[in-house]
């Protein structure tokens, strides 16, 4: 899709040139990766493999994917990051994303009442001083990756 930047990534995946953070594992329907424009560790996308807008275009096995990928990668950060559950969330409405993509998002113990439930979109979008580092990124995306894996 000439307009989507999820299908950019998507492509640099598809010819081996994405870094470990945006290819920490990919099934037959979905990758999982880590956002790129996050102050939190362990924000974890989970993006369709095939452009579509809506999650009711999923074909059957895509959505069965999706469900055991959620529960998967929920897995994967409570070992890896210590949160105390994860928070699902799907829109594909931001202009330069409209491709359906699912956010698995750490909730820490300790996060801030003020930043928890949809508030936790305040870590997202930020100013790339304050983006989790590559390096820090990749640390993360080789462990959830042994334990996908695994």
């Amino acid at each position: 899709m000439p307009n989507c930047k999820t299908c950019t990534f998507l492509a640099a995946r598809d010819s081996g040139t994405a870094p470990l953070w945006d290819n920490i594992l990919r099934t037959p329907f979905w990758d999982v990766v880590h956002g790129y424009n996050t102050s939190l560790k362990g924000w974890l996308v989970l993006v369709t493999r095939r452009h579509i807008e809506a999650i009711d275009e999923l074909t059957e096995d895509e959505a069965t994917e999706l469900g055991a990928l959620i529960r998967r990668t929920s897995i994967a950060l409570k070992e890896v990051v210590g949160c105390q559950k994860t928070y699902v969330i799907q829109f594909a409405e931001h202009p330069d994303h409209p491709h359906v993509h699912v956010h698995v998002v750490p909730r820490m113990a300790d996060l801030p009442t003020e930043r928890r439930g949809p508030n936790i979109f305040s870590y997202l979008g930020v100013a790339d001083g304050e983006r989790v580092s590559e390096a820090e990124m990749n640390a993360i995306a080789t462990k959830v990756q042994r334990i996908l894996k695994a």
